[in-house]
């Protein structure tokens, strides 16, 4: 999803602290955000309050739990211009995205408050006379860990499906955009009863020392392979249940019947928006020999466009440890034989810019198609029908999705069949219906992540089974005698009453 920092790393600015996150603007270089860390005392007592009130929040009912949750979008909408701000100086995204990230944030909150009174268990059939269900339950506390490429909205979903569900969370953001965090955490919580939600502000270390705690039920995760494998081993202790939605390394198969120009206008989309900082970026381009000239053309031309963008629209990597990841693909690449043909290096002046890149003869040994780059990388593998463009697709060990452009039906159809990623997106980069859910595979992790089902994973299942008692029966008796309940006759244990204990 995001090259987040593993667990075990060390903070991502040089500028930090001990006690302090400070985050760099990447557009100007300038100090962005200056966050405390929250302290080892902190981290437990923020358990701790999510623990105290789990028993109370589960029992709210959800319709209450769902007029919250909508009255804490509410409270976002009036301070979306805020979060988008800090998100932009943060991370560097563009001021439209930020603001379209915080609006996605507020409408999954309310979708969530609508959802969570409607979630629902099962009616079995049973025995007649008897009735069989299964009811969702509450998980507990949840601990969220939120990536900074769109952190308002990504927090959004976790937190909102959690909260709703019943379940209390302990929330910590990336250290990348730990300012964002912490306002959208206090806004949220200003609506919430005392320890539904609670925010923790910190780094790779803050996080170990989350993972130490006892009585954390879910570890929900959107971030790098390597934080979700930790947190993958750290449940095998805690017995945790971990949803988590990874890295991807989203391959885009271009069938030889489509146009060119328009493929390449997709594929420009996937590659280059959010400067291709988006866990769904397309990372690998299989294009057919057929067209493979007039595309690579018309998407050498859309990269160069996007790089003349203003920082408005065009905006920088998200600090120079990751623009330090995005060059040493493209050097590896071009010491390994592809060809630069426009961007692949370095601009001169402030920031953390990094332009759209096109590679040409890119083999399939190269970190530009093994790897996540996370960065504006179109690296371009030219291949000789489709079969031989999904079969490179498949063999990955990322499953989170993958494009196809086709105007063949059956090869659509075959896509979806044979593609072993969560969502097969089909002549369209990005788009889907509202409420979709998706399951990533493989390295790029397990759980749906948003949508209704995330719902089904915040909850536990019991299934109960319900029988009618036989009724108690009791007759008048004469003084000394016994009487003797037919449920029981012929047991040893049968109890006996006087005349005078009936009443």
């Amino acid at each position: 999803m995001t090259l987040d920092a593993p667990t075990t790393s060390a903070p991502s600015s040089d500028e930090s602290s001990a006690d302090t996150i400070t985050v760099l603007d990447p557009v100007t270089g300038a100090v962005a955000s200056e966050t405390r860390r929250s302290t080892a005392d902190e981290v437990r007592d923020a358990v701790a309050r999510a623990r105290a009130a789990a028993t109370g929040w589960a029992r709210t009912a959800p319709g209450e739990r769902g007029a919250i949750l909508r009255a804490a979008a509410e409270r976002l909408r009036d301070h979306a211009e805020d979060l988008a701000a800090m998100n932009t100086r943060e991370t560097g995204k563009v001021p439209g995205d930020a603001l379209g990230g915080v609006e996605a944030g507020i409408n999954t909150l309310v979708q969530y408050a609508e959802l969570g009174p409607l979630h629902r268990g099962e009616a079995l059939r049973g025995n007649h006379g008897a009735a069989d269900f299964a009811v969702p339950h509450p998980r507990g506390v949840v601990l969220a860990l939120t990536p900074w490429n769109d952190p308002v909205a990504v927090a959004c979903g976790i937190l909102g499906a959690a909260i709703v569900a019943g379940n209390t969370v302990v929330h910590k953001g990336s250290e990348r955009s730990p300012g964002t965090i912490a306002l959208l955490n206090r806004l949220l919580a200003a609506e919430l009863p005392e320890g539904v939600l609670v925010g923790v502000d910190g780094d790779a270390t803050t996080g170990e020392q989350l993972l130490a705690e006892d009585g954390i039920a879910v570890y929900a995760h959107v971030g790098s392979t390597a934080t979700g494998d930790r947190l993958a081993e750290a449940a095998l202790r805690t017995r945790a249940h971990v949803i988590r939605e990874n890295g991807g390394n989203d391959a885009a198969v271009v069938d030889a019947d489509v146009d060119p120009v328009w493929a390449a206008d997709q594929v420009a989309l996937g590659s280059f928006a959010n400067t291709g900082q988006i866990c769904t970026s397309v990372e690998r381009v299989y294009v057919h020999r057929d067209i493979a000239d007039e595309f690579t053309a018309a998407l050498v031309s859309a990269a160069e466009r996007k790089t003349a963008s203003a920082a408005a629209d065009f905006g920088p990597l998200v600090d120079e440890r990751l623009r330090a990841t995005v060059q040493q693909h493209v050097d590896q690449a071009v010491a390994s034989g592809a060809r630069v043909l426009t961007g692949g290096s370095v601009p001169e002046g402030a920031g953390t810019f990094y332009p759209a890149t096109v590679l040409a003869d890119c083999t399939d040994d190269m970190l530009v198609l093994t790897e996540e780059t996370f960065g504006p990388i179109a690296p371009l593998r030219i291949v000789e029908d489709l079969e031989e463009g999904l079969r490179l697709a498949a063999e990955d060990r990322y499953g989170l999705a993958a494009t196809v452009l086709t105007g063949d039906t059956a090869t659509a159809l075959r896509a979806a069949a044979e593609l072993p990623v969560g969502t097969v997106k089909i002549n369209a980069v990005f788009g889907g219906a509202p409420g979709g859910s998706a399951e990533p595979r493989g390295a790029s992790g397990s759980g749906f992540g948003y949508g209704p089902h995330l719902l089904d994973e915040m909850t536990t299942t019991t299934v109960v089974h319900l029988e009618a008692a036989p009724r108690r029966t009791t007759t008048t008796a004469p003084a000394g005698a016994t009487t003797v309940d037919p449920a029981t006759a012929g047991s040893h244990d049968t109890d006996t009453a006087t005349a005078q204990d009936v009443r």
